[in-house]
């Protein structure tokens, strides 16, 4: 038993690795913008704020310091959200957003920007109508007081379609001209306007990363279907139900705070599969781990490469997408299918 247990856990070193590479990151991000911090003034402003000046300490503490926190969270966040979905659904093509969670945000967003002025209202709209799509994709995939795998995704596809069809009638009723443009971009994706007033969405995110962490290995039993699960002795509705709560919760506090980013839900677990396997007791915390670097180096790039910032919605898809594209072709296939 113990050389199996030892097989499932991951090296003391990858381990370490995980949890170094993006605080690494996030501290390297520091350095970098359209705006020239030299590296000395950048390890003052962290260290003796007292010794740099005010637009320095500006732009490294109350600018870049809690984007690249939000960034790592949400990456993180909607990485280990798809991980999580596609091994319970048993489906490849699964996101973070499966269950109407961005098309929930996206319509709650729209909402306060076009009738509550905008503003933080934004986030709580977004924030609240993210989890209202999930109760009701919940809903609508019970057949006969029973919720199944498919119908499940089938309930998340006609809700997403519903608040699909919303965002649709905001935007028409938006103004052209003042909340338009402002709708367009959040749905984007943006880090733009984050500031430590936002990093409360951290907590929840923080919440659901871990309730999915601890059940990581309850995902793979679950991943082999409900009646394998429950021969095996493991309680099927509760930990679904725990899954997919911690997702929704992990994947909501990440949109609300960052706009809809698509791509990063469907790919980066994949691209953890290609690296270690489809064991969840290590892909889930690679998937974390991932995911958090992808969305720094994204966000990085989105405020650097032009002078006006690049939406990270549009750049994942556009970066994201030829990457995975060519480990595929180099993997053949194997563990993506």
């Amino acid at each position: 038993m113990r050389k199996v247990k030892t097989k499932n856990k991951l090296n003391p070193v990858l381990t370490l690795m995980l949890i170094a590479t993006p605080l690494l990151l996030v501290f390297v991000s520091l350095f970098f913008g359209r705006y020239s911090v030299s590296p000395a003034n950048v390890c003052s402003a962290l260290l003796r704020p007292g010794s740099v000046s005010p637009a320095v300490l500006t732009v490294v503490r109350q600018l870049r310091l809690p984007r690249a926190i939000a960034a790592a969270f949400v990456g993180a966040s909607l990485s280990v959200s798809g991980a999580a979905f596609q091994s319970i659904f048993r489906n490849p093509l699964v996101n973070s957003g499966i269950l109407g969670v961005s098309n929930g945000a996206g319509f709650g967003a729209c909402l306060a920007i076009v009738f509550l002025g905008g503003g933080l209202t934004v986030y709580f709209s977004s924030f609240a109508f993210a989890l209202l799509a999930v109760v009701l994709s919940w809903f609508a995939g019970r057949v006969s007081k029973v919720t199944s795998t498919v119908s499940l995704i089938l309930g998340g596809a006609m809700v997403s379609a519903f608040f699909s069809a919303l965002i649709s009638i905001m935007k028409f009723l938006a103004d052209p001209y003042s909340q338009l443009p402002g709708i367009t971009f959040w749905l984007m994706g943006s880090f733009a306007s984050i500031n430590y007033s936002h990093l409360t969405a951290v907590i929840p995110m923080a919440l659901g990363i871990l309730a999915v962490f601890l059940s990581r290995w309850k995902i793979n039993v679950l991943s082999m279907g409900d009646k394998e699960a429950a021969s095996l002795g493991v309680d099927v509705r509760k930990y679904k139900l725990l899954v997919i709560t911690g997702a929704t919760v992990a994947t909501a506090s990440a949109v609300c705070i960052s706009g809809t980013i698509g791509w990063v839900g469907l790919v980066i677990p994949h691209i953890g599969r290609m690296l270690i396997g489809n064991n969840n007791s290590k892909l889930i915390p690679v998937s974390i781990s991932l995911g958090a670097c992808f969305m720094i180096v994204m966000d990085l790039i989105a405020r650097s490469l032009t002078s006006s910032e690049l939406p990270i919605g549009i750049l994942c898809a556009v970066i994201g997408s030829p990457f995975f594209v060519y480990l595929l072709k180099k993997k053949k296939g194997g563990t993506v299918s």
